[in-house]
């Protein structure tokens, strides 16, 4: 899929610039990097003032009805400004996944996620860097079930209302849905190199869940969440690549050694020129995904 990009999705790219700017500076992203919630709720309110967590989401849930390329968008500027937020986890996947799966019950969740006010996440081994087997069904009602099972990094589970969890039925998955305060569910926060980024061991110790949609179904639509996830993410990953060449590119013209500027001399020319093409690389492969 080739990610095109219109005027009206740079005047995206430029609202989304401009807001994270002004009220997600630098001092501000690592006080959130430092703080265990992981994010500033007043940066996050003002994204939901402007719609941003609903972007995905389709315009009868109280979305804006965009796709993957507004998504694409976003993400990367918000992996130019380095982010720190739930925005992920909860407005890209866990929203695409409950507007995606055939089934009311999670519908009627999206106009609270589009608000800003109900942070969902997906549990998924699959999905991010998952360790083991996926929670299993012990018990199975008509449209509730019993989860156990572990699933090992789960993004801001740690501080989610709501999960749209993976678990398998008979060896075959399901998506299931599990509220954060039900009893049986513990997540823990853990370390991880990418400080911008929270992730959670939860656990589900008999938990009852309500069942979305139907196994057929879920094949298809955790398809379409894991690739969507890998998308974000090098979206995410070119924003920040962009900004740290350009950031390196202005210090070349100011740094003075010898009387001259660095940026004069031919090695560090030939570093600039290199970061350029590796940029361009990271770009042309995350439009193309």
């Amino acid at each position: 899929m080739d990610l095109v990009f219109t005027p009206e999705h740079e005047a995206l790219r430029a609202a989304t610039r401009d807001l994270l700017a002004r009220h997600g500076p630098e001092e501000a992203v690592r006080a959130a990097m430092e703080a265990d919630s992981g994010y500033d709720q007043e940066l996050w309110r003002r994204m939901a003032e402007v719609g941003l967590q609903g972007l995905a989401v389709p315009e009868e849930f109280g979305g804006a009805g965009g796709g993957i390329v507004e998504l694409a968008v976003v993400m990367e500027e918000m992996g130019r400004a380095l982010y720190c937020g739930p925005f992920l986890s909860s407005a890209v996947l866990a929203a695409t996944a409950l507007a995606t799966v055939d089934d009311p019950v999670a519908r009627k969740y999206l106009p609270d996620i589009c608000g800003g006010t109900l942070l969902a996440t997906v549990a998924d081994t699959g999905l991010l860097a998952g360790d083991g087997q996926s929670p299993a069904v012990v018990a199975d009602g008509d449209r509730t079930a019993c989860l156990d099972g572990r699933v090992g990094y789960v993004p801001d589970g740690h501080i989610a209302d709501l999960f749209v969890v993976t678990a398998l039925d008979k060896g075959r998955p399901g998506l299931y849905l599990v509220d954060a305060r039900s009893a049986g569910v513990a997540a823990t926060l853990l370390p991880t190199m990418d400080l911008t980024r929270k992730m959670a061991a939860v656990e589900f110790s008999g938990v009852e869940a309500q069942r979305l949609g139907t196994q057929e179904d879920a094949g298809s639509v955790l398809t379409g969440v894991r690739h969507l996830a890998a998308i974000a993410l090098a979206a995410e990953q070119v924003g920040g690549a962009q900004r740290m060449m350009e950031l390196a590119v202005a210090y070349a013209k100011t740094r003075i050694q010898f009387g001259r500027t660095i940026g004069s001399f031919q090695a560090v020319k030939h570093r600039c020129a290199e970061m350029a093409v590796d940029v361009e690389a990271a770009r042309s492969a995350a439009r193309s995904g």
